[in-house]
């Protein structure tokens, strides 16, 4: 069988994030939606997405294809139906498509036209961007019996403190020294040659993945995940990093998710509560407002590529669309188009030669070419967003 991941209606809902990936390209847990699948299928996929993401990340079909909806999370059960599936069979959920065997067609098509039956487990979906911090917690524990199940963790060094050190794991390279891990309240997975540095307060669920960092002085509270190549500071709680993006020093970052290539000055904060405890509400993209999020606390939401300058200010429930530089002081607004420029005081249009520039060089220090393919992607998601802009 050939596997391809599809997006479905839910990726609106799921901008930012989804400007610049697949669905199953989100980061959750310990691994990304798509990780997850291959690692149950032991398979590669492919992703059936946006025609000006297609070039990144091209769909592979043969004459025996299974699509699977990219916004799902696999579990054993769920595996089982799917690889049971014959062509022209599909698996559906209150009514949604979870998958289906088109056998050669690359066409999905309404359900009706498909011998369907409901799935006969419970399926974990993401609808939402703030489900990927609300619910990190659940994705986190099922990720870490996976990857950890009948494996031994690297040693500890002993110089730090362990509470519940069972639910710590190590891989290969990971350096913690002098720090407290307390994973009484969920796991805590330290990647291949991550490390945290001296002097850190991490209680789980945390997951650290491949070669990232957690600097010296660190607060971190769980369920929070940190990317490949990530590096963190200051106090962070319950927050989900995608990789390669920095919030390297002091200040809060609370209840909030982070794209790729994405920097937060020194001293910067985020609310994640509202001074009257109501439930945030969140722009949606897919509904062009701000929608109910049923949560007390709700923090911030960036786009890739986006920047903030020393002591930046965000309110409770802010969203940052994909490609934008914030420095002036005070608290801007809390909903930023895509390649917008400057604060609190008023945004100007942040040209994509001029943010093509700082991609370039940030990528660079992390040995990551900036393409042709990224540039392309990146003008385009400048054209749909200029409605949002009104500079």
């Amino acid at each position: 069988m050939n596997y391809i991941l599809f997006d479905s209606a839910v990726r609106e809902a799921l901008l930012p994030f989804t400007y610049t990936r697949p669905v199953a390209d989100i980061r959750m847990g310990i691994l990304t939606i798509r990780e997850k699948w291959e690692h149950y299928l032991k398979a590669t996929t492919s992703s059936k997405t946006e025609e000006y993401l297609s070039r990144k990340f091209p769909m592979h079909a043969s004459d025996d294809n299974v699509f699977i909806n990219g916004s799902c999370f696999p579990n054993p059960d769920l595996v089982a139906q799917i690889l049971s599936l014959k062509t022209g069979e599909a698996l559906i959920q209150s009514g949604d498509l979870i998958a289906c065997a088109t056998g050669s067609s690359t066409e999905l098509g309404p359900i009706e036209n498909y011998e369907a039956r409901e799935v006969e487990t419970s399926v974990m979906c993401l609808r939402n961007t703030w489900e990927i911090f609300s619910r990190n917690g659940e994705a986190l524990e099922a990720d870490f019996d996976l990857i950890t199940h009948g494996r031994k963790s690297a040693p500890i060094s002993e110089t730090n403190k362990l509470i519940n050190p069972e639910r710590i794991f190590l891989e290969a390279g990971a350096k913690v020294e002098y720090s407290i891990l307390n994973a009484s309240e969920g796991p805590i997975y330290i990647g291949k040659d991550a490390e945290v540095m001296e002097g850190n307060m991490i209680r789980g669920g945390f997951a650290l993945c491949d070669n990232a960092v957690v600097k010296m002085g660190a607060k971190i509270y769980g369920p929070t995940t940190v990317g490949p190549y990530g590096k963190v500071c200051g106090e962070v709680s319950n927050s989900v990093i995608f990789g390669y993006s920095s919030k390297g020093h002091d200040g809060y970052l609370g209840n909030s998710v982070l794209g790729e290539w994405c920097n937060i000055g020194a001293d910067s904060n985020n609310s994640n509560l509202k001074n009257n405890y109501a439930k945030v509400r969140l722009w949606n993209y897919a509904t062009e407002r701000f929608d109910q999020t049923g949560l007390q606390f709700c923090g911030l939401m960036m786009g890739d590529h986006s920047k903030t300058a020393i002591n930046t200010m965000f309110n409770t429930g802010t969203v940052i669309g994909v490609n934008t530089n914030i420095y002036v002081p005070g608290f801007p607004r809390n909903f930023i188009p895509s390649f917008s420029w400057g604060g609190a005081s008023g945004f100007s249009a942040y040209l994509p030669e001029r943010a093509f520039e700082a991609a370039k060089v940030m990528m660079a220090r992390r040995h990551v070419e900036f393409t042709e393919a990224d540039a392309d992607m990146l003008k385009h998601i400048f054209k749909i967003t200029k409605k949002y802009r009104k500079y």
